[in-house]
């Protein structure tokens, strides 16, 4: 018989021991932008936590302007809200220089570091090292509906020009049955209408800055291109096209609403699955636009998950993000969401993959757009900075997400043109010289 001081005792442990158990599950805080592929990833986490039953995931999910913000508020205070960032080619190199992110090296064998494409590799390095490894990877293209451009008695040309843009949307345009000739980004952001904004003005012959970090945006090339942008959204665009960004383009297309539409080649799995659109079986697609400079009309760009320094979690965090960015991630997707869906632009192996070949007509064009898109050599005149649609610089984003509102002002007619390019012009110089750029 039990002592009933001894049965205390062994339920004491006993609970103790239990206490100890759940305290001893590693809780990671993942933060990262309300697009599908995330949202998917989201939905697929619950077999990576089947697999590891000692961690548990929580998600902050946000709009990308707000998780910009806030991470990055929170990286730069090393306040430690989070465990797991999802950040792209812009800031990896920038916050690893400055000792924010942790370095991803010893990865398993199995990871096989050298299938992820080299320009996204690249661009997710500093000093030759990884500091955040590619969820996803991307550059632009032109997307449109095939039924609207035959009836139209028109052809999109693999490489279109802005004016064929033009003169395509004109002859699309009926907004009585709301369908609209062109969807563009018009949302302020850096990352938002500015990533379409700059690659406009990369091919009409500008940039932001030339090789002694002078600013360059009240230049006749701005003027030119913007221009053009505001001509396409107020005469062929949706109303309301300020409020639009990539997530609410997308849901237009999806729905029919855009007969054209310039942005991420992230989007073609999502326009060509039946489940997710209705003109799956109407998509054409084409190069990103030219015009006077064929450079730098496709941007490059990674989401990726990096591990903030402040992260006290740093084993199963980097656990999180080896399994998220892997073959086997990339595998499930394809197995549970349909090939069409699977994340794109990372890994020549996907690239290789015959059942993702046969779900995604897109597929090696998109591999040639991320592989030709280059962040260096990308303007007409010679320039200091690295980036395609964004200038890899700490400055760049207070710079961008100004200029991206005194765009997105001049799209909405609350300025003039003129007076949007030198207010931009004056705040990024104001900046740059605070920052001791510009060179004599």
């Amino acid at each position: 018989m039990i002592k009933k001081t001894h049965f205390l005792g062994l339920l004491t442990a006993t609970i103790l021991a239990g206490t100890t158990a759940v305290q001893a599950q590693t809780r990671l805080t993942i933060a990262t932008v309300n697009n599908g592929d995330m949202i998917v990833m989201q939905k697929l986490s619950s077999k990576f936590e089947q697999a590891n039953p000692d961690i548990k995931l929580d998600w902050v999910v946000l709009e990308e302007n707000v998780l910009r913000q806030r991470v990055t508020t929170d990286i730069a205070t090393k306040g430690g809200q989070y465990d797991v960032l999802t950040i792209g080619t812009y800031e990896v190199p920038i916050w690893a220089k400055q000792g924010w992110i942790k370095k991803f090296d010893n990865l398993p064998a199995a990871y096989d570091v050298n299938d992820v494409l080299k320009p996204v590799r690249e661009g997710l390095s500093y000093n030759n090292e990884l500091y955040a490894l590619p969820f996803y990877a991307e550059s632009s293209m032109t997307y449109y509906r095939k039924d609207l451009v035959q009836k139209a008695g028109m052809t999109m040309p693999d490489q279109p020009t802005y004016q064929q843009i033009k003169d395509l949307a004109a002859k699309i345009h009926d907004p009585a049955n709301q369908v609209y000739g062109i969807c563009l980004r018009g949302k302020p952001g850096w990352g938002e209408n500015m990533a379409f904004i700059s690659t406009m003005v990369n091919t009409f012959g500008g940039q932001w800055f030339d090789q002694n970090w002078n600013t360059k945006i009240d230049s006749p090339e701005w003027k030119e291109a913007i221009t053009l942008y505001i001509d396409l959204l107020k005469n062929y665009g949706p109303p309301g096209a300020s409020s639009n960004g990539f997530n609410e383009n997308l849901a237009m297309f999806s729905n029919g609403q855009c007969g054209m539409w310039i942005d991420s080649t992230v989007a073609s799995g999502m326009l060509y699955n039946p489940a997710t659109s209705k003109v799956a079986d109407k998509l054409g697609f084409a190069q990103a636009p030219i015009a006077s400079w064929p450079k730098g009309s496709n941007w490059l760009w990674s989401w990726a998950l990096a591990v903030p320094e402040s992260s006290k979690k740093e084993d199963a965090a980097k656990k999180f993000v080896t399994w998220a960015t892997s073959k086997e991630y990339i595998q499930l997707v394809g197995e549970t969401e349909g090939w069409v869906s699977a994340p794109p632009g990372t890994r020549q192996s996907t690239y290789e993959n015959k059942q993702y070949l046969d779900a995604a007509p897109f597929a090696k064009f998109v591999e040639t757009a991320i592989e030709t898109a280059d962040p260096v050599n990308t303007t007409k005149n010679p320039k200091a900075y690295v980036g395609v649609q964004f200038a890899g610089i700490p400055e760049f984003q207070a710079i961008g997400t100004q200029t991206g509102q005194t765009m997105a002002a001049a799209l909405t007619g609350q300025m003039k043109l003129d007076q949007a390019l030198k207010t931009a012009q004056s705040a990024a110089e104001r900046a740059m010289k605070q920052a001791g750029y510009p060179k004599k």
